[in-house]
């Protein structure tokens, strides 16, 4: 059944995929930069020594400068892998090899270690294509990380990266919608 709501959402996805898009080469280095920064701050802030992050794609956020970082740190890091079902399984990946995933997004190569894994994290950075002022999370419209957050057993905090222009009064959202603890941009946290 579509919704207002999802119409609305559907708009707003396309607004924002062409915003970054058309972002210049010179915008992406210093978000980049931004990124690795505040990323660092809160993993540190919050003594995570196992977090959950995605792969980066050519227009999202990069994790990438992050993610080295959090390696060469000793930090464990545990990705999501798309499944048919809808549901993410995880790996820890080799740190060397990764493959296109569903939907044409970059996933690492390694074990797969199940739904369940993702319990045992101590932070959970995930991507959005917007974050209201409330916490509500705007996806990309696959419903893979709402399913994994309202199913989770534990709550580790959950923070969704997103440029600093995707930070929003409001996003339109639907019951199956889950909200997050906090949004890292290239040039703050904020938490929820």
């Amino acid at each position: 059944m579509v919704t207002d709501a999802s119409l609305v959402k559907r708009a707003l996805r396309a607004e924002l995929r062409e915003r970054r898009r058309t972002r210049t080469a010179a915008e992406r280095e210093s978000a980049t930069a931004g990124f690795t920064r505040m990323l660092t701050q809160l993993v540190t802030e919050n003594g995570a020594r196992y977090i959950s992050c995605y792969l980066s794609a050519v227009n999202e956020p990069n994790t990438r400068d992050f993610l080295n970082w959090a390696r060469d740190e000793g930090i464990r890091i545990l990705f999501p892998i798309t499944r048919d079902d809808g549901l993410l399984d995880w790996t820890s990946g080799d740190g060397e090899t990764e493959t296109e995933g569903l939907f044409g997004m970059p996933e690492p190569v390694g074990e797969i270690l199940g739904p369940m894994v993702i319990n045992d994290v101590d932070l959970i950075l995930i991507p959005a294509a917007a974050i209201d002022a409330s916490g509500m999370r705007l996806g990309w419209g696959r419903g893979y990380f709402d399913r994994t957050l309202g199913s989770m057993e534990k709550s580790p905090p959950v923070y969704a990266i997103v440029f600093d222009d995707e930070v929003l009064e409001a996003v339109p959202h639907e019951l199956h919608d889950q909200a997050v603890s906090g949004v890292v941009t290239p040039t703050r946290i904020i938490t929820f």
